[in-house]
């Protein structure tokens, strides 16, 4: 089975989130969190990482991550592991993997016309909501 994540990035105010735009498929041309494939044998939070700095420049030093959720697809084969984390100071984003921008957090994430994910973005947002506090002290 196949393993992938996604990180919810927020800004050091907590104001913003990191997205990106989609440059292939699948979803190409939606907006989407940052992330990428697990490699075999690869601890999902090692990974995060991994992934995060590949594809923003920020690393273990400007964030700290943590577990929030997963999703099984066991007819795609495949599961996602979701990270949340909190910038620890004011840092430029880049990356060539995609478009990456500071979203505000006032937008309907279950629009499937322009958010990746069949709903999993609103779905995971939502969670966020939830645990706010102790995801973003």
């Amino acid at each position: 089975m196949q393993g992938y994540n996604a990180i919810v990035v927020f800004t050091e105010n907590a104001d913003k989130i990191l997205m990106c735009k989609r440059r292939r498929n699948p979803y190409k041309g939606l907006y989407n969190f940052v992330g990428g494939k697990i490699e075999p044998n690869e601890d999902g939070l090692d990974a995060a990482y991994r992934e995060l700095e590949e594809e923003t420049s920020i690393t273990k030093n400007d964030i700290i991550l943590s577990h929030l959720m997963d999703f099984t697809y066991h007819l795609g084969n495949c599961y996602l592991e979701v990270y949340v984390g909190k910038l620890n100071k004011s840092i430029t984003v880049s990356g060539d993997e995609n478009d990456l921008y500071w979203s505000t957090l006032n937008h309907n994430f279950f629009d499937a016309a322009q958010y990746a994910g069949e709903g999993n973005i609103g779905h995971i947002m939502m969670h966020v909501e939830m645990y706010r506090k102790e995801l973003l002290k």
